[in-house]
Parts: structure tokens; C-alpha cells; sequence
């Protein structure tokens, strides 16, 4: 006598099916056995080639269903209720090359996630398995309507992305971290949200390889962007950049500014090249962990009491946001802002200054749902060589700062680019 194990026919739901990356997902399978066990699964290729995956595991309810956004993962890539851990805890599959990070290089197309539900609880050898079902979704950090501009004039290497409708509109100078090059993918989702935003490389541009000198900052000139109400957002050594602008700046006068995971430690008066060898100078500071990552926070410590190795943000008269993880283990992102508060307090300009500080939370703190890599393999823009570095941060931790953050930037900046002057003043400390 023969015997057959019979799956159910059940039927998966994920509304939207197509959307915005920072926008959350409703995952729910339906029409199983009560305490049917099965397996959700993300899998995602990307621009690159390389492919990721998530999963986790559940058991339907007495009427046959689950719903990721309310019901409980039991095991997996993430546990618990969590709406949107089949994206933030996407990882590289079993075997990819070491070191990798998942970033969007397109943003022309869509990140495609296959999501699907499996019998059982199974963690490996998804490729080998047949799903009972599976849906198709796709993330965008673009907007129909949304107007995509290369920016190659005067030297410059630079992505402006217009929002849809008549414009003007407020802008926003997106500046990235050391590894230069550009990346276009957080303007892109600035510009989905109603912002003008220029991607901007200002490491690797020519005229800054031949002089190592930033190139010139009056690009901001166009007829659909409101050139009395810019902000600049800056990651990384992109906070570097951002508060030597806002401060020192003869040229672009920014509304606010905001800073993620930096610092305002560097040479003052140094060009790109000349503030990079500042850095180097300290390089007997880096530190190896076990895995033979590096942490590179010690370089900029213990913070400089001499007024020529840090900028002056007592100057500053916009408000300046800063957003910190405070396991950061590539910058000394907590230490910076705590000392940046005290200089903004003696200045008597401190009601200009918020900051966000995030427990367990690493260095790369991206747009929502992005996932989470402790650490990738690494080559800045201009000196080092390739290494493993260590961004720091703990996923659930990390992944519930980056949703958190993002909304708040985007309100700042929105207060701040369309609400009038005299809401500056509300400003107040978070931490």
C-alpha cells in the first residue's frame, strides 16, 4: 500500500505587490490547517548578480491562517512579530562570496523579492525545494513621475532627481562616505518623498583625484529647485563634508543639515586629500577584532581639544540634526555628537541641535528595511586597500533605528525646507 502526504492549496497575500522600499508590507497566507508548520521565504538577486535570502518559520492559526504583521516567528533569519524581518533580515545565501552588502545600483528597476511559503520547518536548500505557493513584489526607491538627471557639467559626476509635478521644489545635497563613487539610491527615495535631491560623488570626480579638492558646491542652481531652501544630508565621511559646508560655506547657505553616523573632527582649513591623510596619520589606532575585521573609530579619538581639528558648529545658525548608532565601530559617531552638544551649548546656539542616539546600532544606518550587515569588505575612495570592516550594530536593534531615523529625518527636513524660518527655534535636544 502506497501512502501520499497532501499539502494544502494555500493562497499568500503580500499587498502592496508593488512599492515604495520604505513602505511596509502585509504579508498573510490563508486557507492551511490549524497549526499547519510551514516556511516563509524572501529571496532576492541583485543588481550584481548576487543573491539573498530570509526566512522564517510559523504555525497557522486555528483558522488556518498567518499573518506576518501580527503573528509570531518561531525561528529563522529573525523571531518574533515582526512586519518587515523577511526584508531587514535578508543575508547573503550559503556560499556567496565573503563580505558582501546588499545596495541598490539601479534605481531605474525595481528590487524584486520572491516571497514563499514552504511545508515545514526548513532552513537550507531552498533552491531544491518546490514551494507551495509563491508571490512576486517589487521595491522601489522611485516614484512614477520622478525625473532622473545626470549632473557631468564643470567636472562634476552627480544624479539630480526631480520630484513629479510643476516645482519649484526644496533640495537636498546627498553626500555618501568614504568609498566615493556614486551612489543615487537614497536621492532617489528623497525625490519620491517630494524633496529635489542631488547624488553627489565628490570623492572620485577628477578634478578631486587630480588637486584632492572638493569640487564646487554652486550646482544647485536650477529652475525646479527653491535655491533659498536646501538642506544637506551627509553619511559617514559625508558628515565631514556636510558640516564644513554649513559652517564655513561662502557659497551655499543651507536651511539644516543632517548628519549620519560622522563626526566633526578633521583639519579645518584641509582639502579632501589633505583631511584623508589627517586620518592616516592615526592609523596605529585601528584595532582587529577576531574575524581579523577592523575598527576604525579610534582614529578620531580621543576627540581633539585643539579648535583646528574640529569644526566650529558654535557658528552654526541652522538647526543640524545628528543621528547616531552608538555601537558604531567605524566612526566615533556618540563621542562626536556629545562633544559637538557641548561646544553648541557654550555657543549658546544648542536650541539648533537635535540628536537621535540609538542603542546597539552600527554604523550603516540606511533607509528602512534595508538589511543589516555587521560587517562587508570595504576600499575607501582614494588610499586603503580592501579590507573587512567592522560597521558594528545588532540587527533587530539596528534594523528598528534605521525605521525610526528615516521617518524623523523626513520630518525634519520637512519642517525645516517648508515650514517657515521661525520654526527653527522649536528645535530641542533629544538625548
Amino acid at each position: 500500500m502506497c501512502s501520499f502526504l497532501i499539502f494544502p492549496l494555500c493562497l499568500l497575500t503580500v499587498k502592496p505587490s508593488r512599492g515604495l522600499i520604505d513602505e511596509k508590507l502585509v504579508v498573510i497566507v490563508q486557507n492551511c490547517p490549524p497549526g499547519f508548520q510551514m516556511t516563509i521565504y524572501a529571496h532576492h538577486k541583485s543588481d550584481d548578480g548576487h543573491s539573498y535570502e530570509a526566512f522564517a518559520h510559523y504555525s497557522a492559526s486555528t483558522s488556518g491562517s498567518v499573518n506576518v504583521s501580527e503573528d509570531t516567528s518561531l525561528g529563522g533569519t529573525y523571531s518574533g512579530v515582526q512586519q518587515m524581518g523577511l526584508f531587514w533580515s535578508l543575508r547573503p545565501v550559503p556560499g556567496s562570496k565573503p563580505g558582501l552588502r546588499l545596495r541598490k545600483s539601479n534605481v531605474l528597476t525595481p528590487m524584486e523579492v520572491t516571497i514563499s511559503v514552504y511545508a515545514g520547518y526548513q532552513t537550507e536548500g531552498f533552491v531544491d525545494l518546490i514551494p507551495l505557493v509563491s508571490v512576486e513584489v517589487e521595491r522601489w526607491y522611485i516614484t512614477p513621475g520622478v525625473r532622473r538627471i545626470p549632473v557631468t557639467e564643470d567636472g562634476l559626476t552627480g544624479t539630480l532627481f526631480l520630484p513629479s509635478g510643476p516645482g519649484p521644489f526644496p533640495g537636498v545635497l546627498d553626500l555618501w562616505g568614504g568609498g566615493g563613487k556614486l551612489v543615487e539610491y537614497r536621492a532617489a527615495l528623497l525625490a519620491s518623498h517630494g524633496f529635489a535631491a542631488i547624488a553627489l560623488d565628490y570623492m572620485t570626480p577628477k578634478i578631486t583625484m587630480e588637486t584632492g579638492k572638493m569640487v564646487g558646491i554652486d550646482y544647485l542652481e536650477h529652475p525646479q529647485v527653491l535655491s533659498s531652501r536646501i538642506a544637506i544630508l551627509g553619511l559617514s565621511f559625508g558628515t565631514s563634508m556636510t558640516l564644513k559646508i554649513a559652517v564655513y560655506s561662502k557659497v551655499l547657505k543651507p536651511r539644516c543639515a543632517v548628519c549620519i553616523s560622522g563626526s566633526h573632527v578633521q583639519p579645518v582649513d584641509g582639502s579632501i586629500k589633505e583631511i584623508l591623510e589627517y586620518f592616516q596619520q592615526n592609523e596605529h589606532k585601528t584595532r582587529f577584532n577576531e574575524e581579523n575585521q577592523v575598527i576604525f573609530r579610534d582614529l578620531l579619538l580621543p576627540i581633539p581639544t585643539d579648535p583646528k581639528l574640529k569644526v566650529d558648529v558654535g557658528q552654526l545658525q541652522i538647526p543640524l540634526l545628528l543621528v547616531v548608532g552608538e555601537d558604531d565601530q567605524n566612526w566615533p559617531a556618540e563621542e562626536s555628537a556629545m562633544d559637538m552638544k557641548e561646544m553648541m551649548e557654550r555657543a549658546g546656539n544648542s536650541h539648533l541641535l537635535t540628536i537621535l542616539s540609538y542603542p546597539n546600532t552600527g554604523h550603516l544606518i540606511e533607509p528602512p528595511y534595508t538589511p543589516h550587515f555587521r560587517s562587508t569588505a570595504f576600499k575607501t575612495a582614494i588610499t586603503q586597500p580592501k579590507t573587512f570592516a567592522l560597521w558594528g550594530g545588532e540587527m533587530v536593534a539596528h534594523s528598528w533605528a534605521q525605521e525610526d531615523s528615516w521617518r524623523k529625518v523626513l520630518d525634519f527636513l520637512r519642517q525645516n525646507l517648508y515650514v517657515n524660518t521661525a520654526s527653527f527655534s522649536n528645535h530641542g535636544n533629544s538625548k
